[in-house]
């Protein structure tokens, strides 16, 4: 079945019962039985599997858990409050003394600075590899877990999945990949060898900019410990969300296309402006990351970064508060169009160097991509008066 008419038909058998096209939204703390042996029966059941407290979710949840494992081709999932919940949870299930953690390079900053001040402060090694060959090299038999992000947040390079997970299987280590940006339209990860894929649902799934929530997707036994640990921790998404998540994906794959098209076009308008030094987007075929990419994923999604000319902290300011359309913020995956400085986590507040290049994230949202082009054709215009290449200054209302 095409993952178009999935999305419209997963998540929806509790619908049936009152005659309904959607699932309806069930809260509560507490479950109630009608027998001891039911109750007995329910903890003895998967946790976040099934109704057993409300801290271990309604059937709003498990609808949400069983689309999102069909979606994506396995067994089951776990919801939890943010992406980067989810991302911990997977992470400090395989921590601890005597656990090396391999992370590819260039992943989410809070990801990285969880794994440096949290991790590495509880005994876990942490290192780094820019390539399969590099990972091949790293593993041993301390390893517990690969954990990979493609394309890599904000220098957008491209991780061979299939490469690094042929190489940690043959070792026996488990591959967790945070699939945020392809998502399961885009990218098929258990199919390319990843145990556990990973998604803040807060983005592209959702898509709406109104909620925060991740999912973690794989077979029960390669969730295993990540369902313990959830257990353990209180981990748990609020059923409110999880039913605004399930209206959200009935139009996930249309709007992914809708984001690559435009996001395609934005992107070669820019490879040709002369403010622009490059465009860091693998689905462009100058992109040195094209042809991974188009071999590992079957569509493109909305965030790409543009390398820009070195320019004083003021000029930058000037360009970024030049934007009409653009909102300026942290996020992306919903229907707005958005830039961002692309610098580490835990620089964002510092200024940057005047003789350095600037990197910019943007994120094409589902405005019509002229509109958008000109709104950046304005604002480059700032950096390209500053240059002295253009011959009239920009004004707030060009």
């Amino acid at each position: 079945m095409h993952p178009e008419t999935q999305l419209i038909h997963v998540g929806r058998n509790t619908a049936s019962a009152i005659h309904a096209i959607n699932p309806p939204l069930v809260r509560t703390s507490t479950t109630v039985f009608s027998t001891l042996d039911e109750y007995k029966q329910a903890q003895r059941g998967i946790v976040f599997d099934g109704p057993r407290y409300g801290r271990s979710g309604t059937a709003t949840t498990f609808e949400l858990q069983r689309a999102m494992a069909e979606l994506s081709g396995t067994e089951t999932a776990i919801a939890t409050s943010s992406g980067l919940a989810a991302i911990t949870a997977v992470l400090s299930a395989h921590a601890g003394p005597g656990h090396r953690i391999l992370v590819s390079a260039g992943i989410y900053g809070p990801t990285r600075a969880f794994c440096e001040e949290e991790l590495v402060r509880a005994g876990t090694v942490i290192e780094y590899f820019s390539s399969s060959a590099e990972l091949s090299a790293l593993l041993c038999d301390d390893t517990s877990i690969v954990f990979v992000e493609t394309p890599a947040s904000l220098t957008m390079e491209m991780f061979d999945l299939v490469a690094i997970s042929s190489a940690a299987h043959a070792r026996g280590v488990p591959v967790a990949c945070d699939s945020t940006w392809g998502t399961p339209v885009f990218l098929d990860a258990h199919a390319l060898g990843v145990d556990i894929s990973i998604h803040a649902a807060t983005k592209f799934i959702n898509g709406h900019s109104d909620l925060l929530l991740g999912l973690i997707t794989g077979t029960y036994d390669a969730l295993g410990r990540v369902r313990a640990h959830c257990d353990r921790n209180g981990t748990h998404a609020a059923p409110d969300v999880c039913w605004l998540t399930l209206r959200g994906v009935r139009t996930l794959a249309v709007r992914m296309q809708r984001h690559q098209t435009s996001a395609l076009t934005v992107a070669r308008w820019l490879e040709a402006h002369p403010a622009v030094r490059r465009v860091l987007f693998p689905a462009l075929e100058a992109d040195p990351g094209h042809k991974l990419w188009k071999s590992q994923f079957s569509g493109a999604a909305g965030p790409f970064t543009i390398e820009l000319p070195p320019c004083s902290e003021a000029t930058f300011a000037r360009f970024i508060d030049h934007f009409a359309l653009f909102g300026l913020g942290t996020s992306w995956g919903g229907f707005e169009s958005l830039v961002m400085p692309a610098v580490p986590h835990h620089l964002r507040a510092i200024d940057g160097a005047s003789d350095a290049p600037r990197l910019v994230r943007l994120h094409i949202g589902l405005e019509n991509a002229e509109d958008l082009i000109e709104d950046l054709d304005s604002a480059l215009s700032v950096l390209l008066y500053a240059s002295g290449e253009s011959g009239s200054h920009p004004t707030s209302d060009d």
